[in-house]
């Protein structure tokens, strides 16, 4: 495998970013740490001439309980002593990205707009070639479920989840200016594994903030993969929650990456333990609701039942954990 050409454009603000990303529109790509965009690039994915290098926006960095910058690495995140005693389960997401190595280069950002996978995309050009292009490179195809309008590519972000369980927002800047956007308004929900996002074009990621209210949140994040490092989550579920002082629920939010195009929240299930005793009947009606509602297609390495499955029994483990709700033995 080898890297087309290129040319490298590096900026040093934020405002000198957009403005070039702006010129060259849609004919470039930003690069962070590389750790998706490279390896994508070598398989012939979608390569464009220009690539935009945001290693020397200073305004992309820094890491505090307010707010965390788009270029920090995920490395850091997860070694930031006060960052992890604040919020356990974004820590805990950055903890399982890939290997050490990776989340020495990899970002905050990046992580957040990793590429949506699928087993008709994510393989070289020649055996790409030879199947017949897929929709979301160089076809007019979907090979997962056969149509040609929607991609079914996978969700594999691990940080989006852990994220929008907080509230958190991501800072965007573009030519038109500066916005902030909820995480969990930030990806497409029609499920279009090409769309991805809502971002608008040149537009980047400054930085994710966080509300006040994120620190009174308990969280954790459990992640299904079949290598215990490096791959994937083919499901990532995402757990907040806070209690009264008798045990009363007064607040609970849930996401789930890794099974379809987004990672999906569950309010309208989540609202109905609010202002509840938490019980483990109530706890597996919940799981059992959310397994029930995902729908994983078999475009990654495990089958979909097993997914839908797993999904019910890593929503169950972790809302009874957070809750502190003992689960029944058998």
């Amino acid at each position: 495998m080898h890297l087309d050409p290129f040319e490298l454009h590096r900026p040093s603000s934020v405002e000198e970013t957009v403005s070039l990303a702006g010129r060259l529109a849609p004919a470039f790509d930003y690069i962070a740490g590389g750790t998706d965009l490279l390896p994508n690039y070598k398989m012939r994915l979608n390569v464009r001439p220009n690539l935009i290098a945001l290693e020397d926006v200073s305004e992309l960095r820094g890491i505090s309980l307010d707010r965390v910058g788009a270029m920090v690495r995920l490395g850091e995140l997860e070694t930031d002593p006060a960052f992890g005693s604040a919020y356990r389960g974004v820590v805990e997401a950055a903890a399982e990205v890939a290997t050490p190595l990776v989340r020495a280069s990899g970002t905050v950002g990046g992580n957040l707009l990793v590429e949506t996978r699928c087993f008709f995309f994510n393989q070289s050009f020649p055996w790409r070639k030879s199947l017949g292009f897929c929709l979301k490179a160089d076809g007019d195809k979907c090979h997962v479920v056969p149509q040609k309008e929607k991609c079914y590519a996978t969700f594999s972000g691990d940080l989006a989840p852990t994220l929008a369980v907080l509230d958190a927002e991501v800072e965007v800047a573009g030519p038109d200016g500066r916005r902030r956007v909820p995480v969990a308004s930030l990806y497409d929900a029609s499920g279009d594994g090409i769309q991805r996002h809502h971002l608008r074009p040149s537009e980047l990621i400054v930085a994710v903030h966080f509300p006040p209210e994120a620190r009174t949140l308990r969280g954790s994040y459990r992640k299904l993969r079949i290598r215990p490092s490096f791959d994937f989550p083919e499901l990532g579920v995402a757990v907040a929650a806070r209690q009264s002082a008798d045990g009363g629920v007064e607040r609970l939010a849930l996401s789930v990456g890794g099974l379809e195009t987004y990672p999906r929240r569950f309010d309208d299930l989540t609202r109905r333990l609010v202002g509840e005793r938490p019980t483990i009947a109530k706890v597996r009606e919940l799981a059992d609701a959310v397994r029930q509602l995902v729908r994983p297609v078999h475009n990654t390495a495990l089958a979909p039942d097993y997914r839908r499955k797993m999904a019910g029994v890593y929503v169950r483990r972790s809302v009874a954990e957070i809750l502190g709700v003992a689960e029944e033995t058998r």
